[in-house]
Formats: structure tokens, sequence, C-alpha cells
């Protein structure tokens, strides 16, 4: 199991601005736990994040060695793509790419048409400076805007970004509307269709909803999966205030409950709930 812990997610949309010291100190310990990436920050407009824009401070504080975890930056145009690739430090980009035109007009202020264009782009700046690029498909298990959805949809818009070279896509439960059956029917259908493609999971949940949708996606063959610690972050068009990331929490109880080895330093993660406390408590 490819455990993606994303503090980025989980911080960006907290009004008050967290001190970059202590977001330093919070991904530092991080990185000592193990996990397969940190999503850890994002090169986007301060304006439109303003948590987000000591990013290329935070970068400069963290000890990273040859044995850390990998570095994943968000990006939502190509300014921030150019940007984010200049850091040997970074590993990987994400793009976020929705499969409903609403909410990537909203998102990016691009249409889905515009971005696979600009997805081609940023690819082309990967391969370029030996990066990884890795594509969120969000709404990826429906929308609340009635925008058309349907497995079709997702299928058709991953064998248009696989033929340019992406290897890996996070399908993403924007909003949390995704049940077991949606899940399992969706993960089923794109898995053994693209055999040479990682597929992780990116959910949204309420709590009690969390080890159910885990549970799914495992099933299913899905491997990969992005948590933030305590469960806090999420999507703001939610209606549920309670329906957060995946707490790693939550993906840890499931691991241990089916045998599945995490291979997390649990010591580090202790050490590292004790500094979330300090920033989501």
């Amino acid at each position: 199991m490819k455990i993606i812990e994303c503090p980025r997610d989980a911080m960006q949309g907290i009004a008050d601005f967290i001190p970059t010291d202590l977001k330093i100190r919070y991904i530092n310990q991080l990185l000592k736990v193990g996990y397969d990436t940190i999503d850890f920050g994002s090169f986007v407009s301060p304006k439109a994040v303003p948590q987000m824009a000591d990013t290329k401070e935070v970068i400069q504080g963290l000890d990273l060695n040859e044995n850390s975890s990998k570095l994943l930056a968000i990006v939502a145009n190509l300014r921030g793509a150019v940007d984010a690739a200049e850091f040997p430090e970074i590993t990987c980009l994400g793009y976020p790419f929705s499969i409903s035109e609403t909410f990537q007009q909203r998102n990016t202020r691009k249409s889905i048409t515009e971005s696979v264009e600009l997805v081609k782009q940023i690819q082309e700046i990967c391969v370029s400076k030996g990066k990884e690029l890795v594509v969120y498909i969000s709404m990826a298990f429906g929308n609340p805007y009635n925008d058309p959805w349907g497995t079709d949809i997702a299928e058709k818009w991953v064998e248009t970004l696989a033929r340019e070279g992406i290897n890996t896509f996070a399908l993403a439960d924007t909003v949390g509307s995704a049940d077991s059956e949606s899940i399992k029917y969706l993960f089923g259908e794109l898995i053994p269709r693209f055999p040479d493609i990682t597929f992780g999971a990116h959910f949204h949940a309420h709590p009690n909803k969390r080890k159910e949708k885990i549970f799914a996606a495992w099933e299913t063959g899905c491997r990969r999966f992005d948590t933030a610690m305590m469960g806090f972050g999420g999507c703001p068009f939610a209606e549920d205030h309670l329906v957060g990331n995946i707490s790693t929490e939550s993906l840890l109880e499931f691991c241990v409950e089916n045998n599945i080895a995490s291979n997390l330093n649990l010591k580090a993660f202790n050490q590292a709930q004790d500094i979330a406390a300090q920033i989501f408590g």
C-alpha cells in the first residue's frame, strides 16, 4: 500500500495563516514517518490560496535525504508548473482535472478542453525536468451541478490523458458523495482496462463512512491512498461540514484490522500527531 499524506489539502482551507516555521516543523516530522509521498504545498496564486503563499519558503526548511518521502506540489497553471519544476526537492507535480465542466471552470478557470492542452504542456515540463505528473480526476464519482457524469466519461478522459504518458491518476470523491458500489464500479472498470496505470483514491468522507470507502477501493485493486492526519480539510462544496479527507488514523486502523502492512514508523507518526493537534486542534 502506498500512503500519500496530504498536509497541503488539510491546511489550505484554514483562514488563519499557519506560521511557516510550524508548517516546516510538521512536514519535517511527517518525513520521518515513511510515507510514499507527501502532498506538501502548491504553486498557485496566493490570492486564491493564501495559506500556500509560503510554499517556496517551506521547501527551503525541509530536511530531506535519499530515503525521504517524495514531495508532491499541486499546480493549476503553466506558470506554477514551471516554478515547481525548478525545485530538485520536488518529485511530483499534481494537477486537478475535473470531469465536471462547471467545477473545472471554478477550480482552475479553464474548460476541460483547455485543461487537456495544459496537461500536455505540464507533462512536457515534467519529462524535461525528471518529474512525475499525477492527475487528480476531480468529481470522479459525480458532481452537484447536474453536469453529465458516468464511468464512460471518466474512462474517456483517463484514456485521453494516458496517451500523453500520464501513469498515475487519483480518483477524487470531491464532495464526498461516493458510496461503496460506485467506488467498486469505477475502480473495477478502470484498473483492468488500464493495467499499466496506477489508480489512487482521494476520498472525502463523513467519519462513519471512511472505512467502507477504503475497503471498497482496496477490494477492487486500489493500492494508493491519499489521507490527512485527523481527517482535516475536504471540499467546501460538501453539504456536511464533517465531510473531510480520509484520516490517516482510519487508514492505519483499516490496515491493522485487515493484516495489511503500512510500513510506517508509528513512533514518528505519534509525534507528528502532537504537532497536528497544534495546527488542526
